[in-house]
């Protein structure tokens, strides 16, 4: 087979329309030998030629004869020397870090392992080849009929984010065609765009797309990585959710961007970028490792045989290297620009500012994202931990950034099961967080309000169980989070107490009614506009099955869940005042009438120093004047809305609440009640407000 010199860039397996150019960056390698395959499990290569030529350590060759769809991977020759840094061992095959595409799942073997231990315990390099293991690398062909795709960029302000899983959304969905449940393009299938598009749902977020690995003691116990953080490769959609192979996921993935774009709804990516699925020392050499360890991973400055671990994960990737930084912007510049995503949920993301061992706010990787042109535009959403010293960041991330933030989750746990003492957290939650994004003049749109995510109990398990119940994990109960703020209300899960049930579905419209209602960005966990359960399990990673599946099968309080939550997305959508750009302020409108809000108790008055001192006070009232909106229109007119009154009973007994005096007449207006039903006119100067339960009014001017 020719090959030619080729060319450095771009790095990758890169079919041009008549041959393919193969580039890898190695800085310490002595050698790289190209590898060509014929089939997945093929433990001996068909062929293979060394990549002669050099430039700037990255190793390269240009094959006319190769084209897409075929195997291929590297072998690298080096020092195996881990007290050095360097753990090269070219028996091992290693997978493309820049492949577009695997040809399927690892299979888990003593050979995968790229060392064994020698007489005194010191490692050694193992010698068998692993070949018949490895997933293969694909050329893929780039060319796809994206048309008129659009590019949606839907302002922050009107986004609704819905988190799920690829396979868990469709794979018990009796109206996806049997032979696309849990697969791209069955997500893509139109009862499932038809349920978003229902709930006002205006972005996806996928927990994670990339080519990942299930660890060896979850495959030997018949489990599986089923959330998927465990990435083998950066810019390889995972095959597991596609119908074909050998590069057919990508065109599968790219039809189902094209198809949700299509529908309005935005494409957003969690990814890993902070560790990858070859563990630590005694993990397998499946990429990186073998291909440049000490360039690509944090090692132990004090003994280059250990990595530095940030993620819990066994290794952290080396941000100090520029080589390490390219391959993640290469990664994000690939998604976006190449697979038309519209924006990334980043993992653990302090572990990526790490350059030493603080996290740094300006740090390189965050500079690189926010001046690159291709994207601009993105959405960038961080979960702002990890599990280094100083990992908690939330509110620290730099302009343009959004992130989860956990203190919103936590705050309303805590209000709505009762706890005393929370009413100035919950202010500040139902207001944008302004104590947390404010001080670095970033907007309510920082904010990605959540009270449920992949992890942790589902939002019907919240109100269910007191204590997690992860027996079926097969780690003795050990995993997952104690710390989970939720309330049986009477019984630790299942119960066929009416009482309970109604109580309990009360709560879940609490916690829904509040998310929608408050100011920043709204994020549902899917499935649980339609109580979805998980038994208690609050750590689900490794349950690929019906217990983490949606179950579409709907009895009628779960219908009646369903359309509760299309309605309170609708008054979101109706409603500017429930979508600021900007903190409130707590000054007067223009016309003197009334502040753009206003905090009050039970007695329609504002709220004293008394009534926020008061640990055991669990009612809270927020008045927010629709002449004060700060919504413009496309053409940067001011457009006012409904002047609403959003008061909240966490209390165990029913609350008079009596609405202020306004200072124009008129009547007020129930919009949503979470213990009545809806949409009548409060014809008294009083209402009842059942105990745990909302009331949403809108105020009517009189004709």
């Amino acid at each position: 087979m020719q090959v030619w010199p080729g060319k450095p860039y771009p790095l990758g397996a890169i079919w041009d329309g008549q041959g393919t150019n193969f580039a890898l960056f190695s800085e310490h390698a002595e050698a790289v030998e190209l590898c060509l395959f014929d089939r997945h499990h093929d433990a001996e290569q068909a062929s293979s030629m060394e990549l002669r030529s050099r430039t700037n350590r990255i190793w390269h060759g240009y094959l006319p004869d190769v084209r897409p769809g075929q195997l291929y991977g590297y072998r690298v020759r080096g020092p195996y020397a881990p007290a050095e840094g360097h753990r090269f061992n070219p028996s091992k095959l290693l997978v493309d870090p820049y492949a577009r595409a695997l040809s399927g799942p690892l299979r888990w073997s003593d050979t995968v392992f790229g060392y064994t231990m020698g007489s005194a315990d010191e490692p050694h390099a193992d010698p068998w080849d692993d070949a018949g293991f490895i997933p293969k690398s694909v050329v893929v062909d780039p060319s796809f009929p994206w048309g008129d795709d659009p590019s949606l960029q839907t302002p922050w302000g009107d986004t609704v984010i819905y988190e799920c899983h690829v396979k868990g959304m469709t794979a018990r969905h009796p109206d996806v065609p049997e032979a696309l449940r849990g697969t791209y393009l069955g997500l893509a299938s139109e009862p499932i765009i038809e349920h978003l598009q229902s709930l006002g749902v205006t972005a996806i977020e996928l927990l994670p797309i990339h080519h990942a690995v299930s660890e060896r003691h979850l495959s030997r116990a018949g489990r599986s990585n089923y959330w998927g953080y465990n990435t083998l490769g950066f810019f390889a959609p995972d095959a597991r959710f596609a119908t074909g192979t050998f590069g057919q996921q990508v065109f599968e993935f790219k039809s189902m961007v094209k198809t949700l774009h299509r529908a309005g709804i935005e494409v957003i990516l969690d990814v890993v970028y902070n560790h990858t699925a070859e563990g630590n020392h005694q993990g397998p050499t499946l990429s990186l490792r073998g291909i440049d360890n000490l360039a690509y991973y944090r090692l132990d400055e004090n003994d280059l045989r250990y990595y530095v671990d940030f993620t819990g994960c066994g290794n952290s990737l080396n941000m100090r290297h520029a080589r390490t930084l390219q391959l993640i912007m290469d990664s994000l510049r690939y998604w976006a620009g190449e697979m038309h995503v519209d924006g990334f949920r980043f993992d653990l993301a302090p572990a990526l500012a790490r350059e030493l061992r603080d996290v740094d706010r300006l740090g390189r990787f965050f500079a690189m994202v926010e001046q690159d042109p291709v994207l601009a535009g993105t959405k960038l959403i961080a979960e702002p931990w990890d599990l280094g010293p100083g990992g908690y960041q939330v509110g620290n991330f730099p302009d343009g950034w959004a992130e989860w933030n956990a203190e919103y989750r936590d705050t309303l746990r805590r209000y709505w099961r009762g706890d005393p003492g929370q009413l100035g957290d919950l202010a500040s939650r139902l207001s944008g967080s302004a104590d947390i994004y404010a001080p670095a003049a970033r907007s309510p749109h920082a904010s990605v309000n959540f009270v449920t995510c992949h992890d942790g109990f589902t939002l019907r398990d919240l109100v269910s169980y007191e204590h997690k119940h992860n027996e079926a994990n097969g780690e003795g109960n050990r995993d997952g989070s104690d710390a989970n703020w939720s309330r049986n209300w009477g019984v630790e899960g299942p119960t066929e107490s009416q009482r309970i049930l109604a109580l309990r579905n009360r709560m879940m419209r609490n916690f829904l009614a509040t998310l929608v209602f408050s100011q920043g960005v709204p994020m549902l966990s899917h499935g649980d506009e339609l109580g979805r359960t998980q038994g208690g399990n609050n750590n689900a990673y490794c349950q690929d099955g019906p217990l983490t599946w949606v179950d579409w099968e709907l009895d009628d309080e779960r219908r009646e869940l369903l359309a509760f939550t299309r309605r309170v997305l609708q008054l979101r959508r109706e409603n500017p005042v429930l979508r600021r750009h900007n903190f409130f302020s707590g000054e007067f409108g223009a016309d003197g009438a009334l502040k753009d809000v206003t905090w009050l108790n039970a007695e329609g008055k504002e709220m004293g120093d008394g009534d926020w001192a008061d640990p055991e006070r669990r009612t809270l009232g927020m008045l927010t004047s629709g002449e004060t909106s700060d919504f413009r229109d496309g053409r940067g007119r001011p457009v006012s809305g409904d002047t609403l009154l959003l008061f909240l009973n966490a209390g165990s007994r029913p609350v008079l609440f009596s609405p202020p005096e306004m200072p124009a007449p008129g009547r007020w207006e129930v919009l949503v009640s979470t213990g009545r039903p809806m949409g009548r006119v409060l014809r008294r100067p009083r209402m009842s407000v059942l105990a745990h339960s909302l009331v949403l009014l809108a105020h009517r001017r009189a004709a």
